[in-house]
């Protein structure tokens, strides 16, 4: 059965805030488009930030993804500080603890990132949010570990939905936020979030396949 180490899964942080710091100006042109065009830079700082602190105080992917979402939570305003902190959380939660991480341990992880989001957030698919790609990923990936699929199957079907949700919010209206008032206007333009959700979970897919063993 293939698994990684909790240690070895911080790597998995490390190149989420890479994705994010190498996206920042595309994330903020989507943004700017509906929104207010800070959403790359906005992540970018907070993602930069917990690098620092995790150069200082480096731990497992557990430990990792906790100092993400408190940072996230505490220093970056708007509503996707909120949201992503709890997002990582939830993720942070199920891993603490764990030494091995194979196709459970992930699941439970996705879940509790999904279920941590939804607490505060009344968004589903079709709005044109972040949870377009991110609860078709995760239910991708129960699918597959349902039906009894290899962890990296698992995670590839996760990365493929992900991709189908980001790119289906194009031709959305959306329904919450600033770009809800653009009505029509909003129509034909990727959401932000959508796209950084995306970027992210492409990149836990990525990195968490590449430490399998």
């Amino acid at each position: 059965m293939k698994t990684f180490t909790n240690k070895e899964g911080a790597l998995i942080i490390e190149k989420m805030i890479l994705v994010i710091k190498e996206n920042k100006q595309y994330l903020s042109d989507i943004d700017g488009l509906i929104g207010d065009g800070d959403h790359g830079i906005n992540m970018n700082k907070g993602f930069l930030m917990c690098k620092e602190q995790l150069d200082n105080n480096p731990g497992d992917l557990a430990h990792a993804a906790k100092t993400l979402s408190k940072i996230l939570m505490m220093k970056i305003g708007g509503s996707m500080g909120p949201l992503y902190g709890k997002l990582y959380r939830g993720f942070a939660k199920e891993l603490t603890g764990k030494e091995q991480i194979g196709i459970q341990e992930m699941g439970a992880a996705l879940e509790g990132m999904l279920s941590s989001i939804q607490s505060i957030s009344p968004a589903k698919p079709g709005d044109k949010t972040l949870m377009d790609p991110l609860v078709p990923a995760v239910e991708a990936y129960k699918k597959a570990q349902a039906e009894g699929k290899a962890f990296d199957t698992a995670l590839d079907e996760m990365k493929a939905a992900a991709i189908v949700g980001r790119d289906s919010t194009k031709d959305m209206l959306a329904q919450l936020g600033r770009a809800s008032r653009l009505g029509e206007r909003s129509r034909g333009v990727l959401d932000a979030g959508a796209t950084s959700c995306c970027l992210l979970l492409e990149t836990l897919a990525d990195t968490a396949k590449e430490l399998m063993k």
